[in-house]
């Protein structure tokens, strides 16, 4: 069995996919990248089998099910699920094995760090690494580090479009297994490029609050990625 499996969901992301590939070539003979994909209509597929990825396709738009997907057809003992438009150190392999010798019931995320030099996106990830370390509330973007058989006894990620991440960790048997790495994961500042951070922050947290209600998430979805 591998080690570790790297589980990258992605839709049109040939621009970023080489760089976070390029990232994870260490990996090597340690384990295996998966790409699942839900309909690209750019190079992204390409770039996956010229980095030697193994790639599945979901029918959907639908991250959860990807994610998952990618999972049950790991055959990693540790899974890491990613974002494509992330960046990690040259050094991440070495540093990620001497965590991942220890408990594997502990659940690892890595530090919040956005690739770009605005001064206010300091500011922004000492919020968010506040919001992950202390009130244990990591995202997707800043990576998930879980053993397989806590993937599996927690049951994964569900079939949702959106708030997969909010769902999954809401679901944890033990939160306060859950790890912030001493190293971080560099994340795109795109999302925010053309918006107010802390409007966005706002919004994305009225979103929040408008799933745990019960809403739609159709509804939110729509709202959340309306022009």
């Amino acid at each position: 069995m591998s080690k570790i499996s790297i589980i990258i969901p992605t839709i049109n992301e040939a621009n970023n996919l080489p760089l976070l590939l390029s990232d994870l070539s260490s990996i090597q003979k340690e384990g295996e990248i998966i790409i699942v994909d839900c309909g690209s209509e750019d190079k992204t597929i390409d770039i996956a089998n010229i980095y030697g990825a193994k790639v599945f396709i979901s029918k959907e738009r639908n991250r959860g099910l990807q994610l998952d997907i990618g999972a049950k057809n790991s055959i990693g003992e540790w899974l890491i699920f990613l974002h494509a438009d992330t960046r990690l150190t040259h050094d991440w392999l070495k540093k990620i094995n001497s965590f991942l010798k220890g408990n594997n019931q502990i659940i690892y995320y890595f530090e919040f760090k956005i690739n770009h030099k605005k001064i206010i996106y300091r500011v922004l990830e000492i919020l968010v690494n506040i919001r992950s370390k202390f009130f244990k509330q990591p995202y997707g973007d800043q990576g998930l580090i879980i053993h397989r058989t806590n993937y599996f006894k927690n049951n994964g990620f569900r079939n949702i479009p959106l708030m997969e991440d909010v769902d999954f960790l809401m679901r944890l048997n033990q939160k306060k297994d859950l790890k912030q790495l001493n190293f971080p994961i560099f994340i795109s500042s795109r999302k925010w490029e053309r918006t107010n951070i802390f409007l966005q922050a706002i919004k994305n947290w009225h979103f929040r609050r408008r799933w745990l209600r019960g809403e739609s998430l159709k509804s939110i979805y729509s709202d959340y990625y309306k022009k």
